[in-house]
């Protein structure tokens, strides 16, 4: 065990008031392509950007086209909860972890047992008709094919993800910025912080054991009491 480890593992075990904020970089364990890395899916070439295709002006332009990335990039099949997943769903059930305010769309945190989960950007396995409101899951999105519309009443069937243009839910980020405020401990892992506004909300912490795990650095690291480098997953599994 690593001196940085051991510091971790010592936060840990003496708190019961932590909140973790994670991205993408939480669910690459898992198989999940984050978007920003040298294999992500910004680095990838399409007929058009994907920040460009994930955007609201796209979808409603280019349904079509918008779809055939969704379904292609976005839903995935046979994906399970990592390490870091798991581990988060432990400390939440031995009262120690009050919250997770996530990036991710993926449902895994879930999938691994966690109950209070701020999905600030949606998730794939809620989509609603956007003319009458009816739920659909994930498999009448993924088994479908060209612009999914609704069985009752017609109207288009809209993923619940936040696209590019689009606000944030505000009850979900007014929960999120309220736990994060509560928090002891804010555990910042898997995210580069670098997407706005929901990067804004760490601004909100006001205790005194900031911790950073990611395995690049971020703009945040020099305000930490403690940075780890490396995969999530793995780090988290020693603790």
């Amino acid at each position: 065990m690593t001196e940085e480890i051991a510091k971790l593992k010592d936060i840990i075990d003496h708190t019961d008031n932590i909140v973790f904020f994670g991205g993408a970089g939480v669910s690459t364990e898992s198989g999940v392509p984050d978007f920003r890395s040298e294999d992500g899916l910004y680095h990838q070439h399409y007929k058009y950007p994907p920040e460009q295709i994930l955007s609201h002006t796209f979808y409603m332009q280019m349904p079509e086209e918008f779809f055939r990335f969704y379904r292609d990039k976005l839903l995935i099949r046979g994906i399970e909860p990592n390490k870091a997943h798991r581990k988060l769903a432990q400390w939440e059930q031995e009262g120690k972890l009050k919250a997770v305010v996530t990036q991710n769309i993926d449902g895994l945190h879930q999938a691994a047992g966690s109950k209070k989960v701020y999905e600030l950007h949606g998730s794939v396995h809620r989509n609603y008709c956007e003319k009458c409101g009816k739920f659909f899951d994930f498999d009448y999105i993924a088994d479908g094919e060209g612009v999914p519309h609704c069985d009752a009443c017609g109207g288009r069937v809209k993923p619940d993800v936040v696209l590019y243009e689009e606000g944030l839910d505000m009850d979900v980020m007014q929960g999120a910025a309220e736990a994060i405020a509560r928090a002891d401990v804010l555990i910042i892992g898997g995210t580069s912080l670098a997407v706005y506004p929901a990067a804004g909300l760490i601004d909100y912490y006001r205790g005194h054991k900031l911790i950073l795990i990611n395995k690049q650095a971020t703009p945040r690291d020099r305000q930490a009491d403690l940075v780890l480098q490396g995969p999530i997953g793995e780090i988290l599994d020693q603790v």
